[in-house]
């Protein structure tokens, strides 16, 4: 639910961890005579602010064994037939901030036929966004993204998209498909644990309001809900599966096409909880008495819709920027919910999801009705917490509350103390693991 307001986030690239040493090794020429040398795979990562193209491996003809990056200029041009982008975000030069040698999927190597180039990044850097919010469109689209990788010494240029990795994201199933009473078709994205010689849990994301369509690479890139799949989080559930449901339009559509806060009900619950039934009934594999739902702003509000439509499926919930007013929960759901555990996060100052008629009523609500295993990671404000940004310093848009939950940062509660399991403090999926229903 970001609509216009994020017209003028666009996200951008980041630091890789490929950064591995301050200075370069001494230049050894780029072989000559090769012609074909122009085409590039574009490696694009999923960052707290979105997805960024972070590196680009250039395909070369002969074996080198060094670079340098001083001898690099990369230019780039962003466009979309959906919209007109403003110039100074049309086109413009990249920085390369470092030249190594790699295999062709850009993992470094002693020699090869494959160089990478690092890019700049960072969250204001406009021209490194493969991605483009569009209000007409009522989302995010991917954009056509054009390098143009130069050679200074030689003259060479490298301006073919011959290949794309999505690290994490390449590891999902990303064409599930599921139609429910013939009229409302949702896809999907789904990622199996490898371990398969037990019982998994399954982390449920449904995403915001502007990730709604048919791609469902979308909603796992431009909220970084392929973090889900990282070896961090993994390792703390012992293997999960992950299932990304994606809305055709928007998941608080109610039936005029308008949005809803909870006073209407949606369209879309009953497909979706019949996608979610579907999807367990063909992976025996997942542990029933651990199936997680969360999701942000829109997938926040339809989180909270499947606890409160049943309350005994869920063993927690995880909900960021939440968008289904308190207002419109009557004191019976509320008792039917004030079991089942939950963790909130929204920053204060939130102008999208107002948290003073969202999620704190309700917190509230639920704390005066004894529960007893619901979280609150009320903020300030959204900030770099991986501080390459700026750290605490750097501001993000007050709605971004679910970086904090992608990133396995929130600890707190609505008071600020420790949130703490079995009498040691935890993060948010820390906790999320331990719950069983």
């Amino acid at each position: 639910m970001k609509k216009s307001i994020l017209n003028s986030i666009i996200w951008v690239l980041v630091i890789a961890p490929i950064l591995l040493s301050s200075g370069e090794p001494p230049r050894e020429p780029l072989p000559s005579g090769n012609e074909d040398a122009g085409e590039y795979t574009l490696i694009v990562e999923g960052y707290d602010w979105g997805p960024a193209a972070s590196r680009v491996v250039l395909s070369l003809n002969e074996t080198i064994s060094s670079a340098n990056s001083s001898e690099y200029e990369v230019s780039v041009k962003r466009s979309t037939e959906q919209a007109q982008i403003p110039n100074e975000m049309a086109s413009g030069q990249r920085t390369v901030q470092y030249a190594y040698v790699s295999d062709k999927n850009g993992h470094r190597v002693a020699e090869g036929k494959f160089l990478t180039l690092l890019l700049a990044i960072g969250p204001n850097m406009v021209l490194a966004s493969p991605m483009q919010y569009i209000p007409s469109a009522r989302g995010n689209v991917w954009i056509d993204y054009q390098l143009a990788i130069t050679h200074t010494e030689t003259g060479k240029v490298w301006d073919k998209e011959a290949n794309r990795i999505l690290p994490l994201v390449n590891e999902f199933d990303l064409n599930g498909k599921y139609t429910h009473n013939a009229d409302i078709s949702l896809s999907y994205a789904s990622f199996k644990p490898k371990t398969s010689n037990k019982k998994s849990p399954l982390i449920i994301w449904l995403h915001g309001g502007g990730e709604g369509g048919t791609d469902t690479t979308i909603p796992l890139m431009a909220n970084r809900a392929a973090n889900y799949a990282s070896d961090e989080i993994q390792s703390l559930f012992g293997g999960a599966y992950v299932l990304v449901p994606q809305s055709p339009t928007f998941w608080m559509q109610s039936a005029s096409g308008e949005y809803t806060r909870g006073k209407e009900n949606d369209i879309y619950n009953e497909a979706l909880m019949g996608l979610i039934k579907k999807y367990v009934a063909d992976h025996p594999q997942i542990d029933t008495d651990r199936i997680y739902v969360g999701g942000c702003s829109n997938g926040g509000y339809m989180s909270l819709k499947l606890i409160l439509l049943y309350p005994d499926y869920f063993a927690a919930g995880y909900i960021s920027a939440l968008a289904y007013h308190s207002q419109f929960i009557t004191d019976e759901q509320l008792q039917k919910i004030k079991d089942v555990p939950m963790w909130f996060l929204h920053s204060k100052d939130d102008p999208v999801t107002l948290p003073d008629e969202t999620v704190v009523p309700l917190y509230k609500r639920l704390m005066e009705a004894n529960a007893q295993n619901v979280h609150f990671s009320y903020y300030d404000n959204v900030v770099d917490i991986t501080g390459f940004f700026g750290g605490p310093n750097y501001r993000y848009h007050g709605h971004f509350s679910w970086i904090y939950s992608h990133a396995n940062h929130a600890d707190f509660d609505f008071q600020g103390n420790p949130v703490l399991w079995e009498g040691k403090p935890v993060t948010i999926m820390e906790w999320m693991a331990a719950q069983r229903k």
